[in-house]
């Protein structure tokens, strides 16, 4: 396989084995709801209260139709759910560099109207009441990261705003299928949540399965590089939580876990050159054109998104790690990442860190089906390349 031989550490064994258990826990209880799904319609909310990301109880007594995004990536979650996910918005913060301009393009073609929705503030900057009041949502969908404060939320709850705190983006291995299965309910859509949440748990047993018949040691270091190339210099990269779950669940040694605490922090240039990773996964987007980083996704063909990854792999300090001179080298979507279609980025993750076992996973199969099965808008365009 050409990866090298990690002793781990009991620190990163208990993380690992920690990630392992809570998602196999998670998958037992999806598939327990799986089991009971109805068919598919539109449902109303159980009258018992629901609780959001927050632990706050939210109470409905109808679907809403009227909703309120502060991340346009949620639109990809509501179009696994919904056949025309722009025609519930009132709102939302027109942040077209999260969805990429080829997508929103593909989302106008099928919604005119979204080029004249209200506007409000985006979860990436200061909130902004005043515009949420404005709009009349039935529900303003608020991401967990947007820091939004109680009293904040209390003065949309007194206009008779609901709010729903959801997290995609900060915790997405932990919250995610609860996040989404929210979003069924309070959309009326709870059937359509509950397959997909299914489908998830199914791609993502067998991952786990096959990992916990790995040696403990048999954990290649991985240095993955997030919006590689944004700037001139290195390294963005996550450590404790968010995509650096995803290389533990896989069965790697995240390099940047070992120093960084939170989600997402910098490595030094020097320090990753020390630790040789086997592996380097680069993540980006077309959000990176302009600064001449990675670039994948709809809009771009398979040769422009390799040029990119060969440039960004050949700065300085880089071109000699042992991952890019063996030729495991990546480059993978970060708008696949931070979106309840992670299962994707989660296989393709597994193919590169352990091909031989996992050889007869395909992910460009797994979103071809979420394509026919599921997603309103399909995604269209390169979402990873190598240079193997």
């Amino acid at each position: 396989m050409g990866a090298m031989e990690i002793s781990g550490n009991a620190q990163t064994r208990a993380r690992w084995w920690s990630v392992v258990l809570a998602t196999l826990g998670a998958l037992l209880l999806m598939s327990c709801l799986s089991s009971c799904a109805p068919e598919a319609k539109q449902e109303a909310p159980s009258g018992s209260a629901l609780v959001d990301l927050r632990g706050r109880p939210i109470a409905l007594d109808k679907p809403a139709t009227r909703l309120a995004i502060d991340d346009s990536r949620y639109l990809v979650a509501l179009g696994l759910l919904h056949p025309d996910p722009v025609s519930l918005l009132v709102a939302w913060p027109k942040d077209i560099n999260r969805l990429g301009p080829e997508t929103y393009a593909q989302l106008l073609r099928k919604s005119p109207a979204l080029a004249d929705l209200p506007k409000i503030g985006s979860s990436a900057g200061a909130f902004d009441a005043e515009s949420l009041l404005a709009a009349h949502p039935d529900i303003a969908i608020l991401s967990l990261e947007s820091g939004v404060t109680d009293s904040q939320i209390a003065q949309l709850e007194q206009a008779g705003i609901k709010v729903v705190v959801l997290d995609f983006f900060q915790k997405p291995f932990e919250h995610l299928e609860k996040s989404l299965l929210l979003l069924g309910k309070i959309t009326g859509r709870e059937a359509q949540a509950r397959e997909f949440v299914a489908f998830r748990a199914g791609h993502m047993k067998r991952i786990a399965d096959r990992v916990a018949r790995l040696a403990v040691d048999d954990r290649p270091a991985v240095f993955v590089e997030a919006h590689a190339g944004m700037t001139p210099d290195c390294c963005n990269s996550p450590g404790r939580g968010n995509i650096g779950d995803y290389i533990d669940f896989v069965g790697g040694h995240n390099i940047g876990a070992d120093v960084i605490d939170k989600p997402f922090g910098k490595l030094n240039l020097e320090y990753v050159i020390s630790q040789r990773p086997a592996v380097y996964i680069a993540t980006g987007g077309p959000h990176l054109a302009k600064a001449g980083g990675l670039v994948l996704g709809a809009g771009y063909d398979a040769a422009q998104v390799r040029a990119s990854l060969a440039k960004v792999a050949a700065r300085q300090g880089l071109s000699q790690l042992p991952a890019v001179q063996s030729g495991r080298t990546h480059g993978f979507s970060h708008q696949l990442i931070n979106s309840p279609l992670d299962i994707v980025a989660i296989e393709t993750f597994a193919t590169w860190i352990h091909p031989d076992q996992f050889k007869d996973v395909d992910p460009a199969q797994t979103l071809s089906e979420i394509n026919r099965r599921f997603l309103a808008i399909p995604y269209q365009g390169t979402y990873w390349t190598s240079l193997n």
